[in-house]
């Protein structure tokens, strides 16, 4: 049963109202490592929690943090991969008015230490205490650490969470805070400059959970959704964990990506919260084994293709007969390994290449493509379910407004929207206009109430010529060839393109017709005819991706600039 909404719904109330509507049901699976089990068993255990016993745990975080002296408005902070703590936690401080800090997992040190400190944080979790060495005496305001795993030692403000927590906990309430204040700081992990803090209300986060809901209204307590982009992300967060809250769905923490597969097939989700890249690597694996003309290859192809006519509702004569035999030889196959139950693909916070949609859509899989940014809570619109158009990003949800300026950057005005950026006055100008819409800095067209991207305002390569090419286009098409591991198109203000490349394949020339054939459906002039491979993965350790693996494009033309201008000055067009 779906937990009533309102206006002046806050999060502690949402939670409340689910425990106490369900108090019995699953509410969260863990697993539970055994390090000293034997090598050929199962290494652990799978964990049920149901919704009394995560109040009743969560009362014993908010009785911990009250004994930290903390006040309605402090912020506090927390670094961990997505686990029962982490809601316990968020729900604790939510409920004592306090704002809460996600940071990404994965970020570096000097990158958290700055969010914390322009957040002024007072109090932070980690769950790998072996982190606070590299942030040890950054962090001013700071006054404790609770520490999960590896506490340090002989260090005055950090603590193991086993001692911090008290064995009583306190009785949950919905607290001081109301609809309108502060719920969370997110610090948006921008791809030039430092991170900005998106400021975010109980209501932004609610209004945007009930227009979800309104978009997939079939999400109910029998769904099972497996949980594995990170929480600090505000599209795992909205989706993956307060909408779920709401219906009372069941929610599996996965135990890390290199083992998704596996836990795929053992939990056997129905509904999953995905990104493009997933998709990706699926692609990839699909394909690396397949070489052209091979009968295998040829048998998937004519599965997608029959699939996809038939997803189109444009089905010939003869393909109502060939499709329970394709459907039994390759695409059955697929969805057993994502657990044989996916009733639910959302998949957002990057654009999905067209031949991924065409592939996973015609082999059965019911993916919906949707849209979003953090400084809206994040959703904006999103396909449905019998209304499904993969080429677009959906309709607005319930509730939202949207318009085009001249140039085609989509603006969006809504409940969703930001209260701004945490002190950023002038980037909260510069985002949100005096009659309240939201810049968004993403290129589109409307037609039919639809939303379809064409790009970023300004994330566009202006050849010498006067050409414009989109490289998130050009790389997204290169990409569908699993020999690159990773791509980065160049060109501004040069004749030609070029092409940073990471891939095992160390012949150039090769690579470079390679990325020419998956470009072959673009205007001529948007051939790559220079490139370099670069023998370096770009990783966020080096500071080439965001916390959120998007391309830092600045940082990598920075970093590889000598190799960028060597290209272009060899006369060896990829020809």
């Amino acid at each position: 049963m779906r937990v009533p909404i309102t206006e002046q719904t806050t999060l502690p109330q949402l939670f409340l109202a689910r425990i106490q509507n369900t108090p019995s049901k699953l509410a969260y699976r863990q697993f539970h490592a055994d390090p000293s089990a034997p090598q050929d068993v199962h290494r652990g255990r799978w964990q049920d929690i149901d919704w009394a016993e995560a109040g009743r745990e969560t009362g014993c975080w908010r009785a911990a943090l009250r004994n930290e002296g903390l006040k309605p408005g402090d912020r506090v902070a927390l670094c961990m991969r997505n686990r029962i703590e982490w809601i316990l936690f968020d729900q604790a401080a939510l409920s004592l008015g306090l704002v809460v800090v996600p940071l990404f997992y994965n970020d570096r040190p000097d990158n958290m230490a700055w969010c914390m400190n322009d957040a002024g944080v007072r109090l932070l979790l980690l769950e790998d205490g072996s982190l606070w060495s590299g942030l040890r005496g950054q962090i001013p305001a700071l006054a404790r650490v609770i520490c999960i795993n590896d506490v340090p030692v002989g260090d005055a403000i950090a603590v193991a969470v086993s001692g911090w927590l008290p064995a009583q906990g306190e009785a949950l309430d919905a607290g001081p805070a109301r609809a309108a204040d502060l719920a969370t700081l997110v610090y948006t992990s921008g791809t030039t400059g430092r991170p900005k803090g998106v400021m975010l209300s109980h209501r932004n986060i609610v209004s945007n959970v009930s227009a979800g809901l309104d978009a997939v209204p079939d999400v109910n307590a029998d769904d099972l959704f497996l949980s594995f982009l990170p929480l600090s992300h505000m599209f795992e967060r909205t989706v993956g964990y307060y909408l779920c809250m709401c219906v009372g769905a069941r929610t599996v923490f996965a135990r890390s990506i290199s083992e998704l597969s596996q836990d795929l097939l053992s939990q056997r989700p129905t509904i999953l919260v995905c990104v493009p890249r997933i998709f990706e690597r699926i692609y990839a694996r699909m394909y690396e084994n397949l070489p052209l003309g091979c009968w295998r290859r040829r048998l998937l192809e004519q599965a997608i293709d029959v699939g996809w006519r038939r997803f189109a509702g444009q089905a010939r004569w003869g393909d109502r007969f060939l499709w329970p035999l394709l459907d039994a030889l390759v695409a059955r196959k697929l969805r057993r390994r994502l657990g044989g139950r996916m009733r639910l693909i959302v998949s957002g916070a990057a654009a999905l290449a067209p031949q991924l949609s065409r592939t996973f859509l015609g082999l059965g899989l019911p993916l919906l493509q949707g849209y979003g940014l953090t400084e809206f809570s994040p959703v904006v619109s999103c396909n449905r379910l019998g209304d499904n158009d993969p080429a677009s990003v959906g309709r607005p949800l319930t509730g939202v407004e949207i318009r085009t300026l001249d140039d085609g950057e989509l603006l969006v005005r809504g409940p969703g929207v930001m209260l701004g950026y945490w002190n950023n006055p002038v980037a909260t100008d510069a985002m949100i206009d005096a009659e309240g819409w939201l810049h968004t800095g993403d290129v589109v067209r409307i037609e039919g109430g639809r939303i379809y991207i064409v790009g970023r305002a300004k994330e566009i390569i202006v050849l010498s010529n006067g050409e414009k090419v989109p490289p998130a286009d050009a790389e997204q098409a290169i990409m569908l060839d699993p020999v690159f591991q990773q791509v980065m198109v160049v060109g501004e203000g040069r004749a030609h393109l070029g092409l940073l490349v990471v891939s095992r394949l160390d012949d150039e020339r090769a690579l470079c017709q390679r990325a020419n054939i998956q470009l072959r459906a673009f205007p001529g002039y948007a051939r790559i005819c220079h490139i370099v491979r670069i023998a370096e993965p770009w990783t966020v350790e080096n500071d080439l991706l965001t916390p959120t693996l998007k391309l830092r494009r600045s940082k990598v033309e920075e970093r590889f600039a000598r190799e960028i201008e060597e290209m272009y000055r060899r006369q060896d067009l990829c020809r």
